[in-house]
């Protein structure tokens, strides 16, 4: 019910407001459909942009461990290039360090090639050139001996013996590449720092290809953030690298150090692109070479950050736009409404005849122009009534006046000379009783009554009636059949009585006994229908259409006025569609019907 009692009061009759509600809608529809699908676009957009940097940081991450691991493979790969290298350092994983020792000096003595005893001095040197190595170690599996090097400290020579240790079991258990550094090798070797990940490869005698031992290379983990400085202050979310089993080697996060992966299993199943769960995008790389995978973690409350604050930022421009975009069409359009009431109200004062009122306006657009149309208007009205419309309504009211003017003098000069020819001839006793119907009549054409009735009329008709029925006894007959009811309508004055008049002057058959006049009175819609009938001399066909003719003419002031009298009198007071209608036929008679108006008339007059 509210929303139709504003519809009501404030839609349903203004247009302005309604096209500005429809304009509204539309604009505020059309805007949010924009800033949606932008919001949404420019939302995956951000999403893409993120994980792209951080897949640009994962393969940058996946490329440097591939050369971390090509680097502890060039170590082995320039000892095999190197044959006197490579046979000291077969001798001394297949020897006690001692014998080596011992060896070294004697071939030095005897004046062998010197590079055969500078395999751990190889070692050391790439432990040196390369800063992002912790420890290089080797495995003897004939000594069961691991030889550690460490920056700034010196070699150490720890016994692995399986009674011992279970570090000669992890040897041989453990084939992968790139791994987490083993705990009993860790213990062994006291390097306890969780940041770091190991590359293992195999040692093999290079004359009878005899695996002798292991290398171990240890590579701080921290060295990886060298290769992400570029993208680390937009990287978002978290960069891991794990080996095959779920161990952590890196974790831009910091969060998983020290312990396995705990979504290994999903890591496993999935694509390079998939939802691990609810919380993370995650994308995935693995590397064969080296057997590891770098994993990167898009937590969703992240990504869901910038698109908020992309969002917040739509939501304001357009906030902003619905505001501007209904607030000034909103002003423009109550303007014109405005102006638009301003010139319906003055349309109404001219309909209520204030022809004075005038509107303004001096703008030269359409409803400027409007304005100035219509006062232009009222000022041409006004000419034209003080030209034409006054002169005509003086006009009429002077030939109404002439009409009267002619009507009552005619018909005093009939009836006085009907008295005295009545007097002359006969002298008879009902001279009197006719004096007095004409007094009567008289009385009711010279009294001024300020509404003059169909009752009024008749009463007149039947006077005039009563006079001729004495001169004319026993050869003339009238009625007159109306309803009552009708008695009070307003008529114009002496609409009947000169067609009665007409009949007695020009119908009446003096030879004849059976003279009749009939008056009948009956409403039809909008029409009061007054039928005169008589069984008179009638007309000829010939002086029918005269009659029909000169009733649409102006009338002469030698011509009779009768008939033609009423009919212009009904058409200047009441309109072109009510008078008066002949029919009539030779030596039968005549039929005439007036149509007045039913409520009637418009005015008021009184003639």
């Amino acid at each position: 019910m509210g929303f139709v009692n504003v519809y009501l009061a404030y839609l349903r009759n203004n247009l302005f407001m309604r096209l500005l509600l429809l304009f509204s809608l539309i604009t505020i529809i059309t805007i949010i459909s924009f800033s949606f699908f932008m919001y949404h676009s420019m939302s995956q957009a951000a999403i893409n942009r993120e994980l792209d940097i951080q897949k640009k940081a994962m393969m940058n991450v996946n490329d440097y461990l591939g050369q971390k691991y090509d680097s502890a493979q060039s170590i082995l790969f320039g000892l095999y290039r190197d044959s006197s290298l490579a046979a000291g350092v077969s001798f001394m994983l297949q020897h006690p360090f001692q014998e080596y020792v011992q060896h070294s000096l004697e071939q030095n003595n005897l004046g062998g090639n010197s590079t055969w005893n500078d395999g751990l001095e190889y070692f050391k040197n790439h432990l040196e050139d390369d800063e992002d190595i912790r420890n290089v170690m080797l495995y003897s599996v004939d000594q069961q001996v691991l030889y550690v090097l460490s920056h700034n400290r010196p070699m150490r020579l720890i016994s692995t013996n399986a009674a011992h240790s279970y570090i000669p079991e992890v040897m041989a258990l453990d084939s992968k590449s790139v791994s987490l550094p083993n705990i009993w090798v860790r213990e062994a070797a006291d390097q306890w720092d969780n940041h770091l990940y190991a590359v293992r490869t195999p040692i093999n005698d290079k004359q009878t290809l005899k695996n002798i031992g292991q290398q171990l290379v240890y590579f701080s983990s921290d060295s990886i953030w060298k290769v992400l400085s570029d993208e680390q202050q937009d990287l978002k979310g978290a960069i891991l690298v794990l080996s095959s089993e779920g161990g952590v080697l890196f974790d831009s996060s910091d969060q998983y150090y020290g312990k396995p992966y705990p979504y290994m299993d999903q890591v496993n199943a999935m694509y390079e692109h998939s939802e691990m769960n609810n919380n993370n995008y995650v994308t995935k790389l693995t590397q064969n070479k080296g057997d590891f995978i770098v994993v990167g973690l898009m937590p969703k409350e992240e990504l869901s950050a910038s698109s908020w604050r992309i969002g917040s930022t739509i939501f304001s421009i357009s906030a902003v736009c619905i505001a501007i975009a209904i607030l000034l069409p909103s002003l423009v359009v109550l303007n014109v409404a405005k102006r638009t009431n301003l010139i319906i109200r003055f349309t109404r004062k001219v309909k209520q005849g204030d022809l004075t009122a005038r509107i303004q306006d001096a703008r030269e657009d359409e409803l400027g122009q409007i304005s100035r149309s219509f006062n232009e208007m009222i000022d041409e009205l006004n000419q034209y009534i003080d030209r034409v419309y006054k002169a005509d309504i003086k006009q009429k009211h002077t030939e109404l006046t002439a009409l009267q003017a002619r009507v009552n003098p005619h018909f005093l000069y009939n009836t006085l000379e009907v008295i005295r020819m009545r007097a002359i001839s006969q002298g008879a006793h009902d001279v009197g009783e006719m004096i007095y119907s004409l007094s009567a009549l008289f009385r009711s054409f010279v009294q001024q009554k300020k509404v003059y009735t169909l009752k009024d009329e008749l009463e007149a008709c039947r006077l005039y009636l009563e006079l001729f029925q004495i001169r004319y006894k026993d050869k003339f007959t009238y009625t007159i059949e109306w309803d009552r009811k009708l008695a009070p309508l307003r008529i114009m004055k002496m609409s009947l009585q000169p067609i009665i008049e007409n009949y007695i002057v020009h119908g009446l058959r003096n030879e004849s006994t059976d003279n009749q006049l009939h008056i009948r009175v009956h409403q039809m819609e909008e029409f009061l229908h007054v039928q005169v009938t008589d069984n008179g001399n009638g007309i000829t066909s010939e002086r029918l259409k005269e009659i029909e003719q000169r009733l649409q003419t102006e009338e002469s002031e030698d011509e009779s006025f009768g008939l033609r009298s009423i009919h212009q009198r009904l058409k200047l007071l009441y309109g072109s569609k009510y008078g008066i209608e002949l029919r009539s036929t030779p030596g039968h008679g005549t039929t005439v019907d007036v149509w007045l108006p039913a409520d009637g008339g418009k005015e008021d007059y009184d003639v």
